[in-house]
């Protein structure tokens, strides 16, 4: 007999369950209309492949999960793609998300399939990759990828694997009722994902007040190593971490996962998807979900297409409306009251409860907390939910993170014992949410922080290369200038040194005054000899120009080639050099005229 813990607190609420286990699983049908959303479980949301007007088959991907944590989505029936775009999806917010909106053709033909014989001959990697193209998902809680939850780090071996078929939470029913109808399926389903992880255990927890489901078990798993637990009943027992304390008797430390204590917990509606996907190549297009609650006339549970909106599944259930009071997706623990029945049913959809007044009466309104410590003596994970409630609703969400806050499960069961009626669950629930958008804020500012800091040091690294440039050119320019200044001084010792500017400019004072004086003799008919014109001055003067030009033109083409900041400069002192050479060249030819003019008037005398 497998040995059993307990855990810490729980309560033992109305079961309610008898009201939906009276028939067997029924097909619900198919509605005019299926909204299948593009995220149906933790992760990345699917792409479309699909477009408005295309015609599918049943079991054809319409959207696929190409990178990240996601899965692929199905096609529940043929049909014709109406509408991609938003529209009302289960969730407590009321929220819309894009969906893929098919109109069936009311053939339900199929698209081709693979199944598998033996999956023994395929690798591990091949049976995961069939998991993930059939599109399955935990169909329990948050629906982790099945896929990845089967694949786990090197470092965390599970040396236990467990199929929880607790279904602890009162009304719902859909697992108790595919564990006594398809035992087969779920023990078929199991032996893939044991094949695939290689435990060294394999249990199914059931609670006690499920005995067909246990008995059926135990036949299905006759010849093989899997055991059946049958554990007592009390909420949550059914919670991944206390139904691992019961069969295992280990806590899953806080923060982290089954996996880290070599365990893994996984659902009945998921075992049987797997089953489906390998041997009948079909991929998670359906489940069964439980239409419960005294406001229907025939309760039970169906099989469910993915997409079916709640409102169809209502009238399959005979929904009477003038005792309808509240509408429950999910079970009354965890569940969340329905605002619309548009919403449609997906992979985590398990219940649907269709309360009266009476059922389900509107809680009464919050008092002020009395510490009487009801609420800390059944928290399942042992916590302090009264300070957590005091952080909460003061916004202290620091130190209601401090108290593991998010250790809670959200079980609801501190809520169910309060005498004053204070909707802890919400408190908690609105605190993690706050705690969740800061540390995305504070995820965004490190990030731009980060990327901030990055620009910094580029534009610095740029400046300190753009120095280092600016110093390199400053040296060479030093240095061709040296190299000048050189050659300069020994044009000096040789003697051919330039004058001063102003020796410069007074032979250019000299060469217009003569110039002036030549040209006044010449309109007064003056026959005396012009003035000597010192023209070996003129021609000396010209030279150094010339020769200043040609070191100022060196040096410009230097700075070119070296991209020097001083090229503009240079230019302009080469183009001033220029003008300077070309007055030179002027005076010395104004100079040469007269006395030319002369020596030819001479000679014809």
């Amino acid at each position: 007999m497998t040995q059993l813990w307990d855990f810490k607190g729980g309560i033992h609420p109305v079961e309610h369950k008898q009201i939906s286990t009276s028939r067997p699983i029924t097909a619900a049908g198919i509605p005019e209309q299926l909204v299948l959303p593009l995220q149906q479980h933790i992760g990345d949301p699917a792409e479309a492949v699909v477009a408005v007007g295309d015609t599918v088959l049943k079991g054809q991907l319409i959207a696929d999960s190409r990178h990240g944590m996601g899965v692929p989505v199905h096609a529940p029936t043929s049909g014709t793609i109406e509408h991609i775009g938003d529209h009302p999806v289960p969730h407590p917010s009321g929220m819309t998300d894009t969906c893929i909106t098919l109109t069936p053709d009311g053939a339900d033909q199929w698209v081709e399939r693979q199944p598998v014989s033996d999956y023994r001959k395929l690798g591990r990697d091949e049976v995961l990759n069939i998991i993930h193209r059939a599109g399955i998902s935990g169909m329990g809680g948050a629906g982790f990828p099945t896929d990845i939850k089967l694949k786990p780090s090197r470092d965390r071996k599970v040396d236990t694997l467990i199929l929880n078929g607790a279904e602890c939470e009162p009304y719902i029913t859909a697992d108790d009722m595919t564990m006594r109808e398809r035992a087969d399926h779920v023990i078929a389903g199991l032996k893939v994902m044991a094949w695939v992880l290689r435990p060294e255990r394999c249990v199914i927890g059931i609670e006690d007040n499920k005995p067909e489901a246990a008995s059926a078990l135990n036949k299905a798993i006759e010849g093989t190593r899997i055991e059946i637990a049958v554990i007592p009943t009390k909420y949550p027992s059914g919670g991944e971490k206390q139904l691992i304390q019961i069969l295992t008797g280990k806590e899953v430390p806080s923060g982290g996962i089954p996996a880290d204590i070599g365990v893994m917990c996984q659902n009945i509606g998921t075992a049987v998807a797997v089953s489906r996907a390998i041997f009948e190549g079909t991929p998670l297009i359906e489940r069964t979900v439980t239409l419960t609650g005294e406001a229907l006339t025939t309760p039970g549970n169906f099989d469910v297409l993915l997409g079916t909106p709640v409102d169809y599944l209502l009238e399959q259930a005979g929904l009477q409306t003038d005792r309808l009071s509240r509408l429950v997706l999910g079970g009354p623990m965890m569940g969340h009251t329905l605002t619309t029945t548009t919403v449609p049913v997906i992979k985590t959809s398990n219940c649907i409860i269709a309360a009266t007044a009476t059922e389900l009466p509107e809680p009464p309104p919050e008092q002020p907390c009395i510490r009487c410590a009801r609420c800390a003596d059944v928290c399942p994970m042992g916590l302090l939910p009264q300070q957590l409630f005091w952080h909460a609703k003061a916004a202290e969400f620091e130190k209601a993170e401090h108290l593991n806050l998010f250790d809670c499960i959200e079980c609801g069961a501190c809520s169910y014992v309060c005498p004053s009626s204070i909707p802890l669950v919400q408190y908690y629930r609105y605190a993690k949410g706050e705690i969740r958008v800061q540390q995305a804020e504070q995820l965004k500012s490190d990030h731009a922080r980060e990327r901030f800091e990055a620009r910094q040091q580029r534009l610095e690294r740029e400046q300190k290369e753009k120095e280092q440039r600016r110093k390199e050119r400053a040296q060479a320019a030093a240095e061709a200038q040296k190299k000048k200044t050189t050659e300069a001084e020994k044009a000096t010792a040789k003697g051919e040194a330039k004058n001063t500017r102003a020796a410069k400019a007074a032979l250019v004072e000299q060469a217009l005054a003569r110039k002036k004086s030549n040209s006044d003799s010449t309109r007064t008919g003056a026959a005396s000899e012009p003035e000597k014109t010192d023209t070996k001055a003129l021609e000396q003067q010209l030279a150094q120009a010339q020769s200043k030009l040609e070191n100022m033109q060196s040096m410009l083409d230097d700075a070119k080639a070296q991209q020097a900041d001083n090229v503009s400069k240079l230019e302009r002192a080469v183009a001033k050099n220029r003008d300077r050479v070309k007055r030179a060249e002027n005076a010395l030819e104004e100079a040469r005229s007269p006395r030319a003019a002369q020596s030819e008037f001479q000679s014809t005398e």
